[in-house]
């Protein structure tokens, strides 16, 4: 049996140091405020124990290239890079959310203000490509840096366009299920996607290879968000790091709040689309909305979209002519993101 710690290890370390070789020691505060985002250093400055964040794409960059013979301490100014392009986004889509806390501490935007936590996103975005760029010193070609590049802006882009959705969505309760996995297409699945590309890129240059790589990939991304839709209504706080139903408490319409507005009729609709269109919710709307979502199921029906894309992902693995055991280390990664508690 496959241990996940076993993989995580193999690639964590390493990685670590180099994501803060790129971010560097500059005494400008703003390099401080990226360090205490990433999960270094504490408010105060104070070195950090663990670092934020499980590093799921740049450790999926790495596997792959490794998973198809590929020497996968080259790619890792490009794993820096997925991570740090990553990292942009979840300040600026704090900043977007008016998110207190990520991973049971407080936001940039929270303790620096919006305006510096806008600057400290784009100077992760700017890193990102510097460390991209680095490519060169560890052996790889011009031609698959350029394709790199190309492939980390398109899926920025694609990430760009999902959060346009998510936000354009907030103030309508007219959206579908087909529009939220449009969404999240975007949003979360096109870096994911990317990053076992780039990973399969830097190893060979094997199309039959790279292309169902990318789309187990993709799979993988829709896997993760559609289940931490029910972690974030669902979740035990203590794993999860968030308050009971968060998701129903910023008014969020993930997945199966977007299902209850399909399938609801009669009293139990009009109530949902009263309590969507208030600026806040009180803990009465809450359990209101929480015992429309039970008495739908709506629960297990996000758990099967969920399931339905972990077997996507397997079939686009098994049908891969690469090593038994890259398999299984590849599946035990997907096992652990349709199944995880936090």
């Amino acid at each position: 049996m496959v241990e996940l710690d076993t993989i995580w290890n193999r690639f964590r370390p390493e990685l670590e140091a180099e994501l803060k070789y790129v971010v560097g020691r500059a005494a400008l505060p703003l390099y401080n405020m990226m360090r205490y985002h990433m999960g270094w250093i504490e408010e105060s400055g104070y070195t950090r124990q663990s670092p934020a964040g499980k590093r799921l794409r740049p450790v999926l960059c790495l596997f792959a290239c490794h998973a198809l013979g590929g020497q996968w301490r080259q790619a890792l100014p490009v794993a820096a890079a997925i991570e740090l392009v990553h990292n942009f986004s979840l300040i600026h889509d704090d900043i977007q959310d008016s998110s207190m806390e990520r991973r049971g501490r407080p936001t940039v935007w929270n303790i620096w203000g919006q305006p510096q936590a806008i600057n400290v996103g784009d100077g992760m975005h700017a890193l990102a490509l510097s460390s991209l760029l680095r490519l060169g010193q560890t052996g790889i070609s011009h031609e698959k840096i350029v394709r790199a590049a190309r492939t980390l802006g398109e899926a920025s882009l694609r990430l760009c366009e999902g959060q346009f959705r998510d936000i354009s969505y907030e103030d309508r309760l007219d959206i579908k299920v087909k529009d939220y996995l449009a969404m999240i297409s975007g949003k979360t699945a096109a870096l994911f996607g990317c990053s076992v590309e780039i990973g399969a890129l830097m190893a060979t240059d094997d199309e039959s290879l790279i292309a169902p790589l990318r789309s187990f990939g993709h799979a993988l991304g829709m896997t993760f968000q559609v289940h931490d839709d029910v972690l974030s209504i669902w979740g035990d706080e203590k794993s999860t790091g968030k308050p009971r139903a968060s998701d129903i408490q910023q008014r969020k319409k993930t997945l199966p709040v977007i299902y209850a507005l399909e399938k609801t009729r009669g009293a139990n609709r009009k109530r949902l689309w009263q309590i969507y269109q208030k600026e806040t919710m009180d803990p009465a709307d809450v359990e209101d909305v929480l015992r429309v979502l039970n008495k739908l199921n709506a629960r297990d029906y996000t758990q099967d979209v969920s399931k339905r894309y972990y077997h996507l992902a397997l079939s686009e693995l098994d049908a891969l002519d690469i090593p038994q055991l890259a398999k299984e280390e590849l599946g035990a990664i997907a096992a652990f993101l349709l199944s995880r508690e936090y």
